[in-house]
């Protein structure tokens, strides 16, 4: 599950502040629903109805049972499902997230095209299912803001120019927003984080594995030049790409960006102007509608120094030409086929997808990504019903007390640590199905004949909500993802779970399933973003949501001790040819599955309450639940997006997310007779055991 701050400070927050589109990427794996009726968009009831599998919520026709659990449980569990199913030529896996995602997206179908034309869904969705209007437009709704590039005369200008983008179409060499402050998570400061490129990650520009993505950049930045009437394109496509590289090269890796330690470096506007002369520092905020700060947490603090050092010895000519990129880049969504086409050229490089989505469910991104809560609001009067919500509170309740128990009878912390610990247990919030208070979006106007207006206005009236926060008392009423998202997340320093009720649906959960498949799949999920407050990153919280060390030196050592050895576990694990897992990178998440499903197992067991479970099909309690657990995290991926994952993603494939935790829980080896001959066997002092 993603977490908007443990394990991932500045990139969450970058994320956030983008207003990123929903991705099922982070997300469980399980159900197959029919594919002919996602891809023809049917509204029936059928097609609008999660799936659940037989009566009690395992698919037994899934499991490859020639496989023995301990050489391999991924494909014990999930083999005949992998032999059955083909990847969608419009998606980059397979797997149960992209099956509740396609649902939920079936089920805001229908709300969103029964929307009157005349309401900011209807318009919204209406002015980009216009494809024919659209497409007569060609480039000629960009051509104003590529003209404004065109007209900037200094660095200065340039600057202030770059603050603008965060609330618009375009590009800047930092970014940031507000967020609670490390030393006082009751108000909301300034948070600062490095920019600058357009790859996903700073080692596509820097390692030869990734050359056919980056080739495939610098076509797409050579025709997009070239669309926009420049006269050296291929020129162009040089420079820009130089430039970006060179951003790459003192940019931070992604590993060391999700170090709370490392990014916790508080500075006033003008410390940071002193710090960082590289930058019109003044210009950029006045562009960002920011005034001067007391306090900033700067993130990348030496790569945003180099970054502005890199800024003020560029000729302006070619950050213009970058500017003009990105601008060019952000807005080719919304502009003719033409320019869609080519930027999915580009993007299918990446992902190894080989053909676009469908509009209709580009038009819903468009409009879950604008309107998310009012979308939201009539989404979960529909789709999530009272006695779901109060049945996933009762599962929330029990993984908490399961998370106590593990925590008084953890063997190796002393009794301030735990007492620290439980202090913080008792004080995460826990936050169900959608927000106590919706959003108000009467200010954003929409005009369903103005697609790019709409979109840039969306743009700016979305930064506007986030930056209004800036100085004021932290709300941690507020959401971080749409009711419809099928995801869920730790806050972080407000120190509260969020489960939106879009994950809420079978067969990540059903009211009316065996309770071991509950708590083996959402369970898991639970559990994961409860161990957020507890990983690598989120230990280093206190109860108060402050970055604070809680922990004795000693218990600290023993921790940093039994993660090393953890993480070299999947040092080993080759997600794709020459790609292995960074255990820096995926630490948190890595953490937070194992602990995540180790208290849902707990809490499964509290659960009955003294009793045996019954004997369902041949399969005891426990192994429906890791079986559960499996299933929810099945996943067929393209290898590009594999490897993409691995470079720029702090979770494990999903492969890896089902093998690495079990292979490190006893009750797993009893529940399926796992001996020392198995290929994943673990003898028990090689064990992970840290929650």
């Amino acid at each position: 599950m993603k977490a908007v701050f443990t394990g991932a400070a500045s990139l969450a927050i970058a994320a956030a502040l983008a207003s990123l589109p929903a991705s099922a990427k982070d997300m469980g794996r399980a159900a197959t629903l029919t594919a002919g009726a996602d891809e023809a968009g049917t509204a029936g009831d059928a097609s609008l109805t999660a799936l659940t599998f037989g009566k009690w919520g395992v698919d037994l026709s899934a499991r490859d049972e020639t496989v023995k659990p301990g050489d391999d449980f991924d494909k014990y569990a999930n083999g005949g499902w992998f032999l059955r199913t083909e990847i969608p030529a419009d998606q980059a896996s397979a797997g149960v997230d992209y099956d509740v995602y396609n649902l939920t997206q079936r089920q805001l179908r229908k709300l969103v095209t029964e929307a009157p034309a005349t309401s900011q869904v209807g318009g919204l969705y209406q002015s980009f299912m216009d494809e024919k209007r659209v497409d007569a437009l060609g480039s000629k709704p960009l051509m104003a803001d590529i003209a404004a590039v065109a007209a900037i005369k200094d660095k200065s200008a340039m600057a202030r120019f770059m603050g603008t983008t965060q609330g618009t179409f375009g590009a800047t060499i930092v970014g940031g927003g507000p967020y609670a402050d490390t030393d006082d998570p009751t108000t909301n400061v300034l948070w600062l984080g490095q920019g600058g490129l357009g790859l996903p990650d700073r080692e596509y520009y820097l390692t030869d594995a990734f050359k056919p993505q980056r080739d495939a950049y610098r076509a797409y930045i050579a025709r997009s030049m070239k669309m926009i009437g420049n006269a050296d394109p291929e020129k162009a496509a040089d420079a820009i790409l130089a430039f970006e590289t060179e951003i790459a090269k003192v940019s931070w890796a992604i590993a060391d960006r999700r170090d709370v330690g490392k990014i916790n470096n508080p500075m006033s506007s003008a410390q940071l102007a002193a710090y960082a002369p590289g930058l019109d520092w003044a210009a950029w905020f006045a562009g960002a509608g920011i005034a001067p700060q007391k306090r900033i947490i700067v993130n990348e603090n030496t790569a945003i120094r180099d970054i502005a050092a890199l800024y003020a010895k560029t000729p302006l000519d070619t950050i213009k030409l970058w500017q003009q990129f990105h601008v060019a880049d952000n807005a080719a969504t919304y502009l003719s086929k033409d320019w869609v086409d080519s930027r999915f050229e580009y993007t299918k490089a990446l992902s190894g997808v080989g053909e676009l989505r469908p509009r209709w469910k580009r038009g819903l991104t468009l409009v879950d990504g604008s309107l998310g809560e009012l979308v939201g609001e009539t989404y979960s009067q529909q789709y999530f019903p009272a006695s779901a919500k109060a049945k996933m509170e009762t599962l929330v309740a029990n993984l908490k007390l399961a998370m106590g128990d593990r925590i008084r009878s953890n063997s190796w912390m002393a009794p301030a640590t735990k007492e620290a610990a439980l202090a913080k247990l008792d004080k995460m919030d826990v936050m169900v199905g959608y927000p106590d208070k919706w959003r108000d979006y009467s200010g954003l106007r929409i005009d369903p004949a103005d697609l790019y207006g709409n979109v840039k206005r969306s743009a700016a009236f979305e930064y506007a909500y986030g930056l209004s926060d800036l100085g004021k008392p932290v709300d941690r009423k507020k959401w971080s993802m749409n009711p419809q998202e099928v995801n869920a997340y730790n806050g972080g320093l407000e120190n509260k779970i969020v489960f939106p009720a879009g994950i809420l649906q079978a067969p990540y959960f059903a009211e009316n399933v065996d309770d071991a498949v509950n708590y083996g799949a959402i369970g898991a999920v639970i559990g994961h973003e409860i161990t957020h407050g507890f990983d690598d990153q989120g230990r280093k919280i206190d109860a108060s949501g402050a970055v604070r060390d809680w922990w004795t030196p000693e218990d600290a050592a023993r921790f940093e001790a039994q993660a090393k050895a953890f993480g070299a576990q999947y040092a080993t694990y080759e997600a794709a040819p020459g790609a292995f897992v960074n255990p820096d990178l995926t630490m948190g998440e890595n953490i937070a599955d194992l602990a995540g499903l180790e208290v849902a197992y707990d809490a499964y067991h509290r659960s009955l309450n003294g009793k045996e479970a019954p004997v369902i099909d041949g399969l005891t309690g426990d192994q429906r639940f890791f079986l559960a657990f499996a299933q929810a995290w099945r996943d067929k991926a393209r290898e590009d997006a594999i490897k993409q994952q691995v470079a720029s993603d702090p979770h494990s494939p999903a492969r890896w997310r089902i093998i690495g935790p079990v292979r490190n829980v006893d009750a797993w080896y009893k529940a399926f007779n796992v001996g020392a001959g198995a290929k994943y066997y673990l003898k028990p002092e090689a064990r992970t055991r840290i929650w």
